[in-house]
């Protein structure tokens, strides 16, 4: 039986040589997916309706909690949220910005949109350590030196700060290196390291340098503190002295090692 001829041969070889046949898609695949892009589409479509057309996804609501010395309505005028806007839309950072500048006593605040239609607006206030008086008011100082409110009745258990730095000599030289806000934390850090139990008998947190504070308590009471420093070791020669010598007027731990008393 002959094979096949050349010519044969050369036109089977064209055929099997081109570029694979393009399938189509099939018409039902091809519905599938106009079907599912329409789909999609209203989805996306409803979801946007739904976070700033709708009316029960706008702010109705502004809820507070956290205070103490603010009340609510402060912190809701001071806030300013746009109440009737999308809640999707509100700007929680600038709102917290916003109450950072205008109410100084808040030192935390946490705006959270409350679903679906609130925000909740969760405060923490400053607690003062230390008062500086200033004519008939006092200006509350916090744990990190700032002075953050002034108000017109000073807070029971809360001591004074005096800052007495002298003009000359070594108190002034003090004074220059460290500066005034330097000097007020170091207060803050020798009020925060007092013993609990002298701490309820401090009345005065005097400062001439910031090697030199010292601790003014009821019935006439001092104690010379030194820097802030070593407060822990302070602390624990101060409780110690003030039990082996009840009767004393005048304790000295700005050494801890050698804490001394003196005065009956």
């Amino acid at each position: 039986m002959a094979g096949p001829t050349t010519a044969e041969r050369g036109a089977r070889q064209q055929e099997t040589s081109g570029p694979p046949p393009v399938r189509r898609l099939r018409l039902p695949r091809l519905r599938t997916i106009i079907i599912l892009g329409l789909v999609l589409i209203l989805l996306g479509a409803g979801a946007g309706w739904l976070l700033y057309g709708a009316q029960w996804t706008r702010v109705e609501r502004v809820t507070v909690s956290g205070t103490g010395v603010l009340t609510p309505a402060q912190v809701r005028d001071a806030a300013d949220v746009p109440v009737g806007a999308p809640l999707i839309s509100v700007d929680t950072d600038r709102i917290e910005a916003r109450l950072r500048r205008k109410l100084p006593r808040i030192d935390a605040v946490r705006v959270a949109r409350s679903w679906p239609h609130g925000i909740s607006l969760k405060v923490t206030e400053r607690t003062p350590v230390l008062l500086v008086e200033k004519g008939r008011e006092f200006v509350e100082v916090d744990d990190e030196g700032v002075r953050f409110a002034t108000v017109s009745e000073a807070p029971k258990g809360v001591p004074l700060l005096e800052l007495t730095v002298s003009r000359s000599g070594s108190a002034a030289a003090s004074h220059r290196r460290f500066g005034e806000l330097r000097l007020v934390r170091e207060a803050v850090r020798v009020a925060d390291a007092v013993p609990a139990a002298v701490a309820r008998q401090t009345r005065v947190v005097k400062v001439r340098s910031f090697d030199e504070i010292s601790l003014e308590l009821t019935g006439g009471r001092t104690v010379a503190w030194g820097s802030g420093e070593k407060g822990s070791a302070k602390a624990r020669s101060l409780t110690a002295l003030m039990k082996a010598a009840s009767g004393a007027r005048h304790f000295d731990v700005s050494v801890p090692t050698a804490p001394a008393s003196s005065g009956s």
